[in-house]
């Protein structure tokens, strides 16, 4: 099989994997993925799944790659909260949250990084359009900060979580308390609930 063959089949998945190409291609050479990565055509984001060097200049594809090469999953954490504008930071790692065990991959574009929760609490999610009639699933920003607080467990001082530098602006006229709340009783966690009503108290909501 030729290079451009392949890529006329493919190349609209964006992110496809091995069992993908057997699907199509049951006696397809797997030493075909190796040559293309030599020679620049492929990129491998983790053991199994590959994309076209295309993709790296265009945008948003780093954040959907995130949700497909470790499902289920969703955006989350540092990532969502810079996003939103609620921390200072500008954050490298791409930070999601999973049902599957706690994992991190680095490739060509970036580091990803799964934190692992239960089943019930994979919700507060929503999908963002992308380019090319794609969705993001992206963290709330109420859901972003609480899966922090549940997830990071240090954050129980006042100290702690001025050291978050949060955006008192984004709290104060952008974040829906009464969401956070609702969206707080369902992870059911006294911990977090005296995190939650520290984090109140020290940035005044």
């Amino acid at each position: 099989m030729n290079f451009l063959e392949f890529k006329t089949k493919m190349f609209d998945l964006a992110c496809f994997n091995i069992y993908q190409i057997y699907a199509w291609q049951p006696d397809f050479d797997r030493n075909n993925l190796t040559r293309w990565m030599k020679k620049g055509y492929l990129i491998r984001l983790r053991r199994g799944y590959f994309t076209f060097s295309e993709y790296k200049s265009m945008p948003d594809y780093q954040l959907y790659f995130a949700n497909r090469i470790y499902r289920p999953s969703y955006i989350s954490l540092h990532t969502a909260l810079s996003f939103y504008g609620m921390i200072p930071e500008a954050v490298t790692q791409i930070t999601s949250v999973t049902t599957l065990k706690t994992a991190s991959f680095t490739n060509d574009f970036g580091e990803y990084s799964y934190k692992n929760i239960k089943e019930n609490l994979m919700f507060g999610y929503e999908l963002k359009p992308m380019a090319d009639n794609r969705t993001l699933q992206f963290a709330t920003p109420e859901k972003a900060l609480l899966d922090l607080l549940y997830l990071y467990p240090f954050y129980d001082s006042e100290q702690e979580l001025e050291e978050l530098r949060l955006d008192e602006n984004y709290l104060q006229d952008d974040l829906n308390k009464d969401l956070l709340m609702e969206y707080c009783v369902k992870f059911q966690n006294k911990a977090l609930d005296r995190r939650v009503k520290l984090l109140i108290k020290t940035y005044d909501l």
